[in-house]
């Protein structure tokens, strides 16, 4: 899950980073009574998750408390590449000597941990990276040693940062280090982290994004969910514990495992080019263990997706056998009942699947077409749904 700024800097201040004091806000009054507050010139800045903020018009200087006004009348709704402004930071303008960069990430194609460290920051790191590789510092963090100070004077030296600054870069690299680990994070960035006229690093943005498979260990963090972004039907999912992703598309897909579940939705859209150009309405994995009650939250779900006119279940028996799954398909409809009034492609196949399609041609509901391969099975999941279109 990817943090908003204040988000972001909230965490760093609970760790110890140091951050200039902000004010959250949705309503231009609200944003008026926060410059009032901090009482010095301040910085109108949109609250959303993707950069080139400043580049489209979300970050505004205002000197005085009638031009964070006029600003914040500007930036809410403002439309910054397909992400719609509907918060607002308000936080006291620093005068700026000098632009650094830090950051701890997961590198995955590595195995390890990387630190990241610039003295020379203020532009895109991206295009740093592109244009002046050797200037930014890239040290591998062992996990179990982690970032102590002796190594976050190795990423300041090789980040090559002012003497001046030096104990200070050392300090907050070891505060971000702790917001890493403490919070399972798989990013944590500050760019830029600058260094005030009278000598004082702070970080003036901040970047976090969280470890989803942790939050278990961290249920605060459901504090820091969008509610307002997130589709309806995902949040419904997730309450029920549903690997589900919302799409574009008119048919609905139920898969057990990941793997399978993109390969249905391939061989979907495939078929729906012959089929009016039907899509996969969704991306849902039911995994192992395909019960009665899991199906019939996975169905409930895809049928109150409007767009959905008809579902493809595409089960491959393992561990949870195909009798088995074809009993939680016939249960699950019986506890549905009268809400499930689109129609089914079912295709079983794997452990026990003889036994499973007896199940459900036994149960002969009406809304159940089963067959037997996965293109077939894909291609009467279009033309249902081109003709319910």
């Amino acid at each position: 899950m990817d943090l908003y700024e204040y988000q972001a800097k909230e965490l760093f201040a609970a760790h110890g980073v140091p951050v200039t004091k902000g004010i959250v806000v949705t309503t231009v009054e609200d944003a008026t009574a926060a410059a009032t507050e901090i009482g010095t010139a301040v910085m109108v800045k949109s609250q959303v998750k993707i950069g080139g903020r400043g580049k489209a018009g979300g970050v505004k200087f205002a000197k005085d408390v009638a031009s964070a006004t006029e600003h914040a009348g500007n930036i809410l709704g403002l439309d910054i590449k397909g992400h719609i402004t509907k918060k607002l930071l308000i936080t006291e303008a620093s005068d700026i000597a000098e632009e650094y960069y830090v950051s701890f990430l997961l590198d995955r194609s590595n195995r390890t941990f990387l630190a990241m460290a610039t003295k020379d920051g203020g532009m895109e790191i991206e295009q740093l990276a592109e244009e002046r590789p050797e200037a930014l510092a890239k040290i591998p963090v062992d996990a179990i040693r982690g970032v102590d100070r002796e190594k976050a004077a190795e990423i300041a030296d090789a980040g090559r940062f002012p003497a001046e600054v030096r104990d200070q870069v050392i300090d907050i690299l070891v505060s971000l280090w702790e917001v890493f680990v403490a919070e399972d994070t798989t990013l944590v960035e500050v760019n830029p982290l600058v260094k005030t006229p009278e000598g004082q690093v702070i970080a003036l943005d901040g970047k976090v994004s969280l470890d989803e498979n942790a939050e278990f260990r961290h249920p605060d963090h459901a504090a820091f969910a969008d509610t307002d972004a997130q589709n309806p039907l995902e949040a419904r999912a997730k309450a029920k514990g549903l690997n589900y992703v919302k799409l574009e598309g008119q048919v609905g897909i139920i898969g057990n495992g990941a793997g399978l579940v993109m390969s249905t939705l391939d061989v979907v859209a495939y078929a729906g080019e012959k089929h009016g150009n039907v899509k996969p309405a969704n991306f849902l994995d039911i995994g192992g263990g395909a019960s009665a009650e899991v199906m019939a939250n996975g169905l409930e779900i895809i049928l109150s997706d409007d767009e959905v006119k008809s579902v493809f279940v595409n089960v491959f028996g393992g561990i949870t056998a195909c009798d088995a799954v074809a009993n939680g398909i016939v249960q699950a409809l019986q506890i549905l009942g009268d809400a499930a009034t689109k129609p089914l492609v079912v295709r079983l196949d794997g452990n026990n699947v003889v036994e499973g399609r007896q199940i459900l041609a036994d149960a002969a509901h009406p809304l159940v077409t089963l067959v037997e391969t996965m293109d077939d099975a894909a291609d009467k999941a279009a033309e249902l749904a081109n003709s319910g279109v």
